[in-house]
């Protein structure tokens, strides 16, 4: 069976679709020992042999769907060029290759799904497909209903606000972009700090930061609670558990 070449890196769990694209662009992927830089080269499953780096990758028999505690202190891609921590060194006793479905950034800790199932990945992130993400922010300051209002109309962000140094760019090269429209709610708040739940569709980079910093509310933490209907519940942090068949069943027929 002929698919493209992204695609069946995905399935392997070397890295999401458009991570995978990355790479063939790099020069690291082989098929039958001559290296492919094309991303729309297609490849026979059954017959062709496909490199990583030197080593032959091919499709994890079993699906496996984790849900993850991400402490903040460690980088949710498989390998950066910084060195950090990645959240797959706490995956050790997880024998299939998985990779991040989507991202939390390094400061922020939280609920993040892994998997080896390619065509979930690109499901899940596709901006088609957005999902509601729920996060609790504590903010310095407090906060206003009037700034609550702005979050949930949507705001203006300006590509200069939190610099990620995960996803480094030139600010000229990225425009700023309005928000679609949160949920968001004051837990409690005083004249120091406020603690807030937001709900967000989007997954910009580092975009839960950005809105409330265009409100001048610098995040002190941030922490991910639920994707959709999946929650995070006690699971201590660090930690990591198995989906249940009820909640894979939910993410793909979303």
């Amino acid at each position: 069976m002929e698919v493209r070449l992204q695609k069946y890196l995905a399935d392997c769990g070397v890295a999401s679709r458009r991570a995978s694209e990355k790479l063939i662009s790099s020069g690291a992927i082989f098929v039958n020992d001559k290296k492919v830089i094309e991303l729309g080269t297609k490849i026979d499953t059954k017959s062709d042999v496909v490199k990583v780096n030197g080593e032959i990758i091919s499709p994890e028999a079993r699906k496996v769907y984790i849900m993850l505690n991400k402490p903040k202190g460690y980088v949710s891609t498989v390998k950066e060029q910084f060195d950090r921590p990645a959240v797959l060194e706490l995956l050790k006793d997880v024998k299939e290759r998985v990779v991040p479905v989507g991202r939390l950034d390094f400061d922020t800790s939280g609920l993040l799904l892994l998997t080896n199932d390619g065509d979930l990945v690109y499901k899940l992130t596709h901006p088609k497909h957005n999902i509601d993400k729920v996060y609790i922010a504590k903010v310095m300051g407090k906060m206003l209903n009037s700034e609550v209002k702005r979050l949930e109309e949507g705001i203006v962000i300006n590509p200069d606000i939190s610099g990620d140094i995960e996803t480094p760019y030139k600010s000229s090269e990225i425009s700023s972009y309005k928000t679609a429209p949160a949920k968001v709610r004051i837990i409690k708040a005083d004249d120091q700090t406020s603690l807030v739940q937001i709900s967000i569709r989007e997954g910009k980079n580092r975009q839960v930061r950005k809105m409330f910093e265009a409100v001048d509310h610098r995040v002190l933490a941030l922490k991910r609670v639920a994707v959709g209907e999946l929650k995070l519940e006690n699971l201590d942090k660090g930690q990591f558990r198995y989906l249940t068949d009820k909640e894979v069943d939910y993410l793909k027929n979303l």
